[in-house]
């Protein structure tokens, strides 16, 4: 078997015409025929290059408002037959069916219209069903036929026309087939994925045509590619690509910030913030942010939700920091910042994320709604003697924020709207809270008067207990232990406040 091809002729059915004009003409000058339908034909004939109308071989005309218009033997005979069967000869001979060796479609935008309107009407009608059944004909016979699945590869196909005369090689067409299957999948898990979001079959598909090869994983050793479009979300402005561990902890920055309004400040190490503070502005809420862990916020994440301006700026410049996020900077800050080569500095874009959250786990995957409770006051329940007071209450919200963003098993330490120690990823919620004591009082915060969140319930008094003889005063928690009376015991006994919220927050 000869592997190396000629194009000899080209059927082109696009939606989107840029970039195309290239490709006519290069063709042409080839001696390539043509062959077309619809808007694209009209586009090729005012270029004034020799085009032919499918419909001409199929001596069928475009039917259903041109919901039919290649899907005919004469053309997929043309695609799919095998150039070396002898019996595919015979018959391609006996059907008068000519030869096409090149393939070139660019689909109906689905996921565009899915995007920009509800209208079911619309979006049905740009589920393409003639290019996808081409790009699936001219990928399975690769060994004859170039397919062009996206005007992504419309360089490539340039790139080979120009170089070897219209000639592809058996890799040239494997790889030209690999990415029109990538391409048709995609398309189809994105109409999968629009159905079902009322049909709910239990069937999980995810498709991502955008990835970053990473440095490496979580350790050298260790292979990481970031699936995704990071330029959505941010417009970077300084430093070196964002790495595995760095970008774990950006998605645990972003997930945290986007719980606070007021101008808020949050530092984070292995997705865990070692300080936050809330303040009337975003300069003193970085202060104070970093006052909670100076020592953990060593090699850090920086996020904060206001414009950082030059005061602010010349602060964070202080620290070593990886990265920096803001939805906005004053031009002298971030020249500041740039100063530090190397630092990641982002602009925060706002953008819409998915409402459900999925890992790998053992031979599959697994799958869950995102944590998107936030407590207000309405959702709190008093269970004690004792209420929290306007101030307490505003603590309390602000520390149960940060218990949903911080791994379990943790308490929360917070006062006048800063964290002021945590204890996270503990095996137990005694070991939790032992180890946000001991970190409030080696940063030389004071605990009297401050308050307390759990992410989960307390199953004995003992943390309550705890919690007293270190100062606090006011308790936040879930709720729903058979020994809540227990825990509810103590603080009246002890004049602690405790509400309920009645929502776990567990993170693992």
């Amino acid at each position: 078997m000869n592997q190396l091809k000629t194009i000899k002729s080209a059927l082109i059915s696009v939606y989107y015409k840029d970039n195309l004009e290239p490709i006519i003409k290069n063709l042409n000058k080839l001696g390539v025929k043509i062959y077309s339908t619809g808007g694209t034909l009209t586009f090729i004939e005012k270029l004034g290059i020799p085009v032919t109308a499918v419909d001409s071989v199929t001596n069928y005309p475009e039917i259903f408002g041109g919901r039919v218009k290649t899907l005919h033997p004469a053309i997929f005979g043309g695609i799919l037959n095998r150039r070396d069967n002898e019996q595919d000869v015979k018959e391609k001979a006996q059907h008068k069916i000519e030869d096409i060796d090149l393939v070139i479609v660019d689909l109906y935008p689905f996921e565009e219209t899915v995007a920009s309107t509800n209208n079911e009407t619309d979006i049905i009608e740009k589920i393409d069903i003639g290019g996808i059944s081409l790009i699936r004909a001219a990928a399975k016979n690769f060994k004859d036929v170039v397919i062009v699945s996206s005007r992504n590869e419309y360089g490539m196909l340039n790139n080979l026309l120009e170089t070897k005369n219209g000639s592809s090689s058996i890799n040239d067409r494997k790889l030209f087939a690999a990415k029109a299957f990538a391409t048709s999948s995609h398309y189809d898990t994105a109409i999968f994925n629009y159905f079902n979001r009322t049909e709910q079959l239990l069937q999980f598909k995810q498709s991502i045509t955008s990835a970053q090869v990473l440095r490496y994983g979580e350790n050298p050793h260790q292979k990481g590619i970031f699936y995704g479009n990071l330029d959505a979300l941010f417009t970077k402005l300084n430093g070196k690509e964002l790495s595995y561990n760095n970008l774990l902890d950006v998605d645990a920055a972003v997930n945290l910030i986007a719980d606070f309004t007021e101008p808020t400040f949050a530092i984070l190490k292995h997705n865990n913030a070692c300080g936050v503070a809330s303040r009337d502005n975003i300069y003193q809420a970085y202060i104070d942010a970093l006052a909670a862990d100076p020592v953990s916020a060593f090699g850090g994440i920086l996020i904060g939700n206001k414009n950082i301006d030059l005061k602010t700026a010349t602060e964070i410049n202080k620290l070593f920091c990886e990265v920096v996020i803001a939805p906005s900077y004053d031009a002298d800050a971030l020249e500041l910042l740039k100063s530090k080569p190397n630092r990641i500095i982002l602009i925060q874009n706002k953008i819409n994320f998915s409402n459900t959250t999925f890992r790998t786990l053992l031979n599959g995957v697994i799958e869950q709604d995102k944590d998107l409770k936030t407590e207000q006051e309405s959702d709190l329940k008093t269970v004690t003697n004792t209420s929290p007071t306007p101030s307490e209450t505003k603590d309390l919200l602000f520390a149960n924020k940060l218990v949903k963003h911080t791994k379990s098993n943790t308490i929360v330490f917070a006062k006048n709207g800063q964290l002021l120690a945590s204890g996270t990823g503990q095996t137990s919620r005694v070991d939790a809270l032992k180890q946000a004591i001991t970190k409030a009082q080696s940063f030389g915060f004071d605990l009297k008067g401050a308050v307390m969140a759990s992410d989960a319930f307390f199953p004995f008094a003992d943390c309550v207990e705890l919690a007293n003889n270190a100062g606090i005063t006011a308790v936040i928690q879930p709720g729903g232990s058979i020994k809540d009376k227990d825990s509810i015991d103590y603080c009246n006994a002890n004049g602690m406040s405790m509400v309920f919220t009645g929502t776990r927050h567990f993170k693992h």
